[in-house]
């Protein structure tokens, strides 16, 4: 963060390295979005949180919420908070996380959401101390000569090291040690050889700086042509600058940092398929490991147990894949990789068997690789190869709901048991869900997006092993703090998760399926797929590449252990794995990541038929990397590969925060950066605009457009004066005008000042508003999975005394922004029927019981109680009145009543081609705001699109008006170039079950439209 608001931040996720930030827009992932250092409060709790709470009595790492590492306030020094634990030799790394979650945590230098502090201890006490008035955690433990891993190797015949406190006289050396061993010992090194090495410079090249950035002020140190040449060697051991004194003494040492100059060695790597493959009925296995000393393949009858059928060394090639050719017989067997390296982490050489990075299918808990051919009919469905997508002219017309697999189906009684909560849900075609998703495709929705649905890794996939919770949830109390106490106890045993947490980024998730020990699950994924595309509707896949669940020896990940230290983003001065995602952060920047990223995307998308690709928190990545994604997919073509790639919308999370901030590695994937690439990014200006605040604020009811700012103030003094909040509404007003017109970044209007305005020139928080080159690139919403639902923000934010039958109208309005801009409109599944997480805001493991999706119109999930402590406590005061007030729980009738007015608003959406023109001259040419300036009415924007200026888009009418009506009254607002028109309510409207907004009229001799309070009207000419 500032982030710009996350959608993110908090969902996380509990495995991993550490935790970070998601952040942004409605994002409270799983990385709590850190607070400002200077406004922050005294803390109820600060725990010590790292990769050592599992050696300190806390059932895993990096959990805030465990007592066992919590720090006491040091009496007589208030606001600083200590600790003696007993920590045994080894490397770790550590940070401080205040009140028990990742909402605020610092790491390094007292930062924010800041870096992991490395930590080497010798075994035995060590003290930590907390400052809160600095926000700096630091240990006793004193300082190692030998020290992180700040020296980059970048190329054959360069390192990088920041040696601007290098005494005069030093020189410098490279030590190697196949087997490792190099240890500092009185001055010198010992166990190893070395090489001398030449200071050349106190910076980078200029190549080299403009690669590497954050590294352009290092000092550049080089090696001998002759030793640059035994690099692929060297790099099989154990490696260790250091800097000695003129007295010939060590004065400091650090590791090295690898991965550039192994994509600098082997650069062929790039261009060879990874993974299995297949030769006639022989499968083919690849798999880089540069660093390896030798790779054995075992292969298994079984996913589990039971001895080996095979073992098999694989051959090095110069490109550093290991190759083997298998046998015919292997085929539905399993298999594993046991790859013989040198890991830093131990310091030794270690035999890591693993699972296949590239896996297509795995065994249960994904304990083995399967050997299973994607093209083996027995795997299609019926009509596989002719199945028909449903129609989409460009990404403008799409209409998405943002689905989980196991939510759709998991209380479903009307889909068989045991396929409850699984991808074979979605082919039971009379089914309540199926029978929804119907509804809503014939009213205009035409894609889904499901929540992740790769191989995770924090899901028990046998259903039988699943706990359950063990008290009677329905019997508490709607304000009671049982059932949330109840569902985090078995948190992260149950089988709900919200799945960021990949362990395969090409195998579907195990626990979604009926069998998920074998290659079931890769056709009830199919059927999945099928059954939504003759529904009308396309899938989106959520993808997680910018971090993985885990890293390092005691991971489950198999990246850190077949190539260590190369796949993940490291601190370039500890080494240690960054973690502002929340946990360990993948470098997509380095060649073979960001190769594993691109060809997963693409064996997805030709396996399984996609139809589009959502990136999570996509600003993670190089805009490079999205550029490749973008480009190997416009290859694919329906005859070859069975999916016509240029068809297949890529969108994802365009936040600015965490080591990459600010472009500060590489040229990254946000939301600005992307403008004019055709990719598009969550647009958090509208939401935070129609809801009010953002996701993070101390205080939730914060008003904003859609929630009575100004016009029905809510009382809470964190709005502020009537004049601070027309000051703000007007604001709003124009942000949302921005992002009506899929939030341009060059689209001119009158703002709320009278000044003609792009809508860059409109502020979002010190940012620009408007980012985009073209409609498609903004994705509109009002909620996501993230952050607390649009019913539970409007339940905080809305003025007591509101009705239920007005809650609806604010709900409707709120989803309207999004209906008929011009962008990508994202709805979140539910919302169209008030869905409720009866005020979680950040539900990733709450559980089905506070995710409840229910189909029969009789539950909306609100008041089901407290949601879970770790990241709601703080605002248990604000909730618990609110889940008490039966008057705040909506009936069949209200959910009915809701889920009617939001099918009309898909209704009018896509009958109305206007609202999806489709490219930013047309917006330009016939979309305006006729009745902005500082007189305008507050809570109140007016929208012609014209279909008279420019060229003729639709055939069935010459224009439309809408006016979206938040205030509290009736409002009439003219539009002069309507004068003399004839206009008339859409007949959507018209003839809908909403009475109110019938009473909406126009009047052609003066060009005014008259719409009722707390409706938005869409009128169109014929």
């Amino acid at each position: 963060m500032p982030i710009p608001s996350p959608t993110h931040h908090s969902r996380r996720r509990s495995a991993g390295l550490a935790a970070g930030i998601l952040a942004v827009p409605l994002l409270v992932s799983l990385v709590p979005v850190p607070a400002l250092a200077d406004h922050s409060p005294a803390p109820s709790t600060v725990t010590l949180v790292g990769s050592l709470q599992s050696e300190l009595g806390c059932p895993g790492d990096w959990q805030p919420e465990c007592p066992a590492t919590a720090l006491t306030e040091v009496e007589g020094s208030p606001g600083t908070y200590s600790g003696t634990f007993e920590v045994p030799a080894g490397d770790y790394a550590y940070k401080a996380a205040l009140n028990g979650s990742w909402a605020e945590n610092y790491g390094a230098g007292g930062a924010a959401g800041g870096g992991d502090i490395a930590l080497t201890s010798q075994g035995g006490a060590v003290t930590f101390t907390y400052n809160h008035g600095t926000h700096v955690i630091t240990s006793d433990v004193p300082e190692s000569l030998v020290s992180g891993a700040a020296a980059h190797w970048l190329a054959p015949g360069v390192l990088a090291w920041d040696l601007s406190d290098a005494p005069a006289g030093s020189s410098y050396r490279l030590y190697s040690a196949p087997d490792g061993g190099l240890e500092v010992l009185d001055g010198a090194v010992t166990g190893g050889d070395y090489i001398e090495l030449e200071r050349t410079s106190d910076a980078l090249t200029p190549e080299l700086a403009a690669r590497f950035p954050h590294l352009a002020a290092f000092d550049s140190l080089t090696l001998p042509k002759k030793a640059a040449q035994q690099a692929k060697h060297l790099l099989k051991g154990q490696l260790l600058a250091v800097q000695v004194g003129a007295d010939g003494s060590v004065l400091q040492a650090t590791a090295l940092q690898v991965p550039n100059v192994l994509d600098s060695l082997y650069p062929n790597a790039q261009k060879r398929s990874l993974g299995l493959s297949w030769k006639g009925s022989r499968p083919r296995f690849d798999l880089w490991a540069p660093t390896a000393r030798q790779v054995n393949l075992h292969v298994y009858r079984e996913g589990s147990g039971g001895e080996a059928l095979a073992t098999v060394p694989l051959k090095e090639g110069n490109d550093g894949v290991w190759s083997l050719l298998g046998e015919k017989g292997w085929a539905d067997a399993y298999y594993l990789y046991e790859v013989e390296v040198y890991v830093p982490e131990t310091g030794k050489v270690e035999r890591n068997v693993v699972t296949d990075p590239y896996s297509v299918g795995l065994s249960t808990n994904s304990e083995r690789s399967l050997i299973v051919n994607l093209m083996d009919p027995a795997l299609a469905p019926a009509g596989w190869e002719t199945l028909e997508k449903p129609a989409l002219e460009k990404p403008e017309d799409l209409s998405l709901y943002e689905l989980h697999v196991r939510d759709f189906s998991i209380a479903d009684t009307t889909v068989p048991e045991e396929r409850r909560g699984t991808y074979a849900a979605f082919a039971e075609s009379g089914s309540d869900g199926m029978n929804r998703l119907s509804d809503l495709a014939a009213a205009g929705l035409n894609a889904v997006h499901l929540l992740p649905v790769n191989d995770i890794g924090t899901i028990e996939e046998r259903r039988d092993a699943q706990a359950e919770p063990q008290c009677n949830l329905e019997s508490f109390a709607p304000d009671s703090e049982e059932q949330q106490a109840c569902v985090s106890a078995i948190a992260g045993k149950d089988g709900f998760n919200w799945g960021y947490d990949p362990l395969h980024y090409t195998t579907p998730e195990g626990s979604y399926s009926t069998n998920p020990a074998d290659a079931t699950r890769i056709r009830e994924f199919r059927d999945m797929v099928a059954g939504l595309n003759n529904t009308g509707l396309r899938v989106i896949q959520d993808v997680v590449y910018n971090h993985t669940a885990g890293a390092g020896q005691a991971s489950t990940n198999n990246l850190d252990r077949i190539v260590p230290g190369y796949y993940h983003r490291l601190n370039p001065v500890s080494g240690a794995v960054e973690t502002s995602t929340c946990c360990p952060n993948t470098a997509t920047e380095n060649a073979m990541m960001g190769k594993l990223m691109v060809d997963s995307i693409v064996t997805l998308a030709r396996t399984y038929k996609l139809d589009g690709f959502r990136f999570d928190l996509m600003g993670h990545h190089s805009k490079q990397n999205l550029l490749d994604v973008r480009a190997a997919l416009d290859e694919l073509t329906l005859e070859r590969d069975g999916v016509d790639g240029k068809s297949i919308y890529v969108y994802g999370e365009g936040w600015n925060f965490g080591e990459v901030a600010d472009n500060a590695r590489f040229e990254q994937a946000t939301q600005a950066n992307m403008a004019g690439t055709g990719i598009g990014t969550f647009n958090d200006r509208l939401r935070d605009a129609v809801r009010g605040g953002g996701p993070f604020d101390e205080d939730p009811r914060v008003q904003g457009f859609g929630s009575g700012l100004l016009t029905r103030p809510n009382g809470a003094e964190v709005n502020g004066t009537p004049e601070e909040q027309r000051a703000r509404l007007l604001l709003n007003q124009d942000q949302i005008k921005v992002g009506l017109t899929g939030n341009l970044r060059d689209y001119t209007f009158v703002d709320r000042t009278g000044a003609e305005v792009t809508g860059a020139d409109v502020d979002y928080n010190g940012s620009p508003a408007g980012y985009t080159a073209d409609p498609q690139e903004a994705v509109t919403y009002v909620e996501a999975h993230d952050n607390e639902t649009l019913f539970d923000s409007l339940a905080f934010k809305l003025a007591p005394g509101t009705s239920m039958a007005e809650r609806i109208r604010f709900q409707t309005l709120s989803l309207s922004t999004t209906a008929f801009g011009q962008g990508v409109s994202f709805w979140h599944a539910g919302g169209e029927a008030l869905r409720s997480k009866s005020l979680d805001r950040n539900s990733y493991d709450s559980g089905d019981w506070f995710n409840l999706l229910d189909h029969t119109g009789t539950e909306n999930g609100f008041a089901r109680g407290l949601p879970p402590r770790a990241d709601n406590a703080d605002k248990y005061g604000f909730m618990a009145p609110l889940l008490a007030d039966p008057a705040l729980k909506p009936e069949p009738a209200d959910i009915a009543a809701a889920r009617e007015q939001a099918l009309a608003l898909l209704e009018i959406r896509k009958s109305t081609p206007l609202f999806h023109l489709g490219t930013a001259e047309l917006v330009q040419q016939k979309v305006s705001f006729p009745t902005g300036g500082p007189e305008q009415a507050s809570g109140v924007i007016v929208m012609h699109i014209d279909d008279t200026a420019g060229p003729d888009i639709d055939g069935e009418r010459t224009g439309v008006v809408v006016v979206f009506n938040a205030s509290d009254a009736a409002v009439t607002e003219t539009v002069e170039a309507t004068v003399g028109q004839s206009f008339g309510l859409h007949p959507v409207q018209l003839n809908g079950s909403d009475d109110a907004v019938k009473g909406a009229s126009f009047d052609s001799a003066t060009g005014s439209f008259t719409v009722p309070p707390l409706t938005v009207a869409v009128f169109e000419a014929k």
